[in-house]
């Protein structure tokens, strides 16, 4: 099959020829109709995550067909649509019989513990805890942001953040899962405050149903957010994942409101991956400070009835397709300043 190979971290993606990947017992093989291009896949190339092993194949977000199946799997055949959380789960550790398939114990992920869905097959685990199926009248392109970035924004705003109809919230980043996490709170009743420097990144946001946007290259943000809801919103989302839009998350905070950390923490200059986080603010306004890490199978299904409602537009989301080879040099620079707004979305 033909994927994206990185080499070195940091260095040029290529485009090859690999072996095809085999099918586990409890796993299948997708062939990959669409999949999206996520920061958390540029934190891969860059190095952040040395846990990856080189040469390596990322990619994470995906949609697409089964094309071969384990002998141990029973929900599942050739030709299915399906999609999958980035976190694949075990199904069987503590944290799996407890539910929250997300932080399994065991857990892999592909474009990370293993190669990804940056090529023309992908291989899968435990496909009967993992494996989501796909409506008919829902596109590759739409469904491959499901698994990483609208999933992980769904439960950030809806289980982790506890957003209810009334509340401001504040996000922080307006990338790909910032927009979600934008649209989803407008869906569920709230005003929102949405923030970035990109001009572009805060037009869709307004499109989307944002109350203010917040311009974060011009002033404090933190400041801005207060003064845009009246004293500081009930949530604040950390959808980029910076030092620095961590700490204005919590700035933004009313008392006793919540911070939810989204967005993956690169190291600071200095080396140092911990954020200087305003901690006395946190004990004085007794605030809530919690992470959110993608969203288990079993979940899906209440995201998609809004889908398929209408109250939810994943497809506004994409901005962009590309193809495999476009995608090599889209990777890198996706660090850099006036990446496209939106969702890329690669088509291999």
């Amino acid at each position: 099959m033909r994927a994206l190979v990185l080499e070195e971290f940091g260095g040029p993606a290529t485009v090859r020829e690999v072996p095809d990947p085999a099918v586990a017992p409890h796993g299948v093989v997708v062939r990959v109709e669409a999949t999206g291009l996520c920061r958390s896949d540029w934190h891969a190339w860059a190095g952040h995550d040395r846990s990856i092993t080189l040469p390596h194949v990322p990619g994470h977000e995906l949609a697409g067909t089964v094309a071969a199946v384990g002998s141990d799997v029973t929900g599942w055949a050739i030709g299915d649509r399906v999609t999958v959380p980035f976190v694949c789960a075990c199904g069987s550790c503590p944290s799996c019989l407890a539910g929250q398939h997300q932080v399994c114990d065991r857990q892999t992920q592909p474009g990370f513990t293993g190669w990804g869905s940056f090529a023309e097959l992908v291989a899968l685990d435990h496909a009967d805890v993992n494996l989501v199926a796909l409506p008919d009248d829902l596109s590759a392109a739409t469904a491959a942001a499901l698994g990483c970035r609208f999933a992980t924004a769904y439960r950030a705003v809806v289980h982790q953040g506890r957003v209810r109809a009334g509340d401001w919230v504040a996000v922080h980043g307006c990338g790909g899962v910032g927009l979600s996490a934008v649209m989803i709170a407008v869906a569920a009743g709230a005003r929102v405050v949405a923030v970035d420097v990109a001009p572009g990144a805060l037009a869709l946001a307004a499109s989307f149903g944002a109350t203010e946007v917040v311009d974060a290259s011009t002033g404090d943000p933190a400041r801005a957010v207060r003064a845009a809801t009246g004293g500081g919103a009930a949530v604040s989302l950390d959808a980029l994942g910076s030092h620095g839009t961590a700490a204005a998350s919590v700035r933004s905070l009313a008392k006793r409101g919540r911070h939810v950390q989204v967005g993956l923490l690169p190291p600071n200059p200095t080396g140092d991956r911990h954020p200087q986080m305003p901690m006395a603010r946190v004990i004085a306004h007794e605030l809530e400070i919690v992470g959110s890490h993608g969203m288990a199978a079993h979940d899906y299904p209440a995201m998609l009835g809004l889908v398929a409602s209408g109250r939810l537009r994943p497809d506004l989301l994409v901005t962009r397709t590309i193809t495999l080879d476009e995608a090599a040099a889209a990777l890198p620079a996706m660090g850099e300043p006036g990446f496209p707004a939106g969702v890329t979305v690669i088509e291999p």
